[in-house]
């Protein structure tokens, strides 16, 4: 039996992810913010009562399949137009899925249909039914700062304050509820923390389904997991403050693992406390791309999810 996996987050930290994990099972439901408010996004989302389609896109190509015809449209939906003029940056799979929704289309009928046409590995969903803008309060050298914007709050500097989602009514999309009711295995990051992945335990429907969940739950950290040396702090860099802001937001919630570059963990024993307190184990392996990368090196995190889900084959 291939594990039933449902993983949570947006960007580039989430089609990493689902790059690995599609090596190793089918199985793959994918849960994706829908907040973006930059580049081909923002424009479209001004333009158009849509979804953000950018992150949606990339997870869709991370799931594409591994042939031919599957090579070929995930190359076709990640090509940015240079046109120098309206159409410059967009790519071609944004565009396609502003198309199906904005002729009225149900955005999970849209992303099902461009999912049939990628012939993709597992499913994508929305996070909720409606676009979403994400707020954040940050103390800093300049004092209090509430930043608004996908874009915005992940670069922000300072210690976080507050964050939240607006409307902070929003509904869940309920083939993300059952899809994490059903689900063996939940991953959530890497990516932006504030951005990308606490959002997940902001939509109050989606995280009480997370907390309710029978699912036995892994942690990606970034690779990029310390403050700079400025003096004026990316809050939230620190790998421990990362599980304390998870914690904070779904006090309810526990996790089984806790995944780990070498180079993020500068105490281990502190960073394997804080692990045990949420009920899980820390893993610390080689994850990156290269010596001082922040990507995620695909076949690393291969062999780890391989290890965690009981795997001996991996192809």
């Amino acid at each position: 039996m291939q594990p039933r996996v449902v993983a949570l987050g947006g960007g580039h930290g989430l089609a990493a992810t689902l790059g690995a994990l599609r090596r190793i099972t089918s199985d793959i439901t994918a849960i994706v913010t829908v907040a973006d408010n930059g580049g081909s996004s923002g424009r479209l989302r001004d333009e158009l009562p849509i979804l953000p389609p950018g992150d949606l896109r990339m997870a869709l190509a991370a799931l594409c399949a591994d042939d031919d015809w599957g090579k070929s449209w995930a190359e076709i939906m990640q090509y940015r137009f240079t046109s120098g003029q309206w159409l410059e940056g967009h790519p071609v799979g944004n565009l396609l899925l502003a198309a199906l929704w904005d002729r009225d289309e149900d955005p999970v009928t849209g992303l099902d249909r461009v999912a049939s046409l990628l012939k993709v590995v597992g499913r994508v969903l929305p996070m909720a039914s409606a676009p979403l803008d994400i707020e954040g309060t940050f103390i800093s050298s300049l004092g209090r700062v509430v930043v608004r914007g996908q874009e915005q709050v992940a670069t922000a500097k300072g210690k976080l304050e507050s964050l939240k989602i607006l409307p902070s009514d929003v509904t869940a999309r309920p083939e993300a509820i059952q899809a994490i009711a059903e689900a063996e295995w939940i991953t959530m990051g890497p990516g932006s923390w504030f951005s990308s992945v606490l959002p997940h335990l902001l939509v109050s429907e989606q995280r009480y389904a997370l907390t309710q969940s029978k699912a036995k739950r892994i942690v990606l950290l970034n690779l990029d997991a310390h403050p700079n040396s400025s003096g004026d702090e990316f809050a939230g860099h620190d790998p421990e403050e990362h599980l304390n802001l998870i914690h904070h937001y779904a006090p309810e919630m526990f996790c089984d693992y806790v995944i780990a570059d070498t180079g993020v963990v500068r105490n281990r024993a502190s960073l394997s406390e804080k692990v045990a307190d949420m009920g899980g184990k820390l893993i610390v392996a080689d994850l990156s791309k290269a010596p001082g990368s922040i990507q995620h090196d695909g076949e690393k995190l291969v062999s780890v999810f391989g290890h965690i889900f009981g795997n001996t084959l991996i192809g």
